[in-house]
């Protein structure tokens, strides 16, 4: 298993990230699903990234 997998680290993030943004605003629902998609997109950018280096 790789040890530095980005696009688990994008999800966990943006899971994280929208769970608080969720409780702020009173919306989970909709702020649970926005911060995975977010974090899936930018985990998934990191790891192109790094496979083109």
């Amino acid at each position: 298993m790789k040890k530095n997998n980005k696009l688990s680290i994008g999800i966990a993030l943006g899971l994280s990230l929208g769970t608080l943004v969720g409780i702020l605003t009173d919306n989970l629902g909709l702020w649970l699903g926005v911060g995975i998609a977010m974090g899936a997109g930018i985990g998934s950018s990191l790891s192109k990234k790094k496979n083109e280096d």
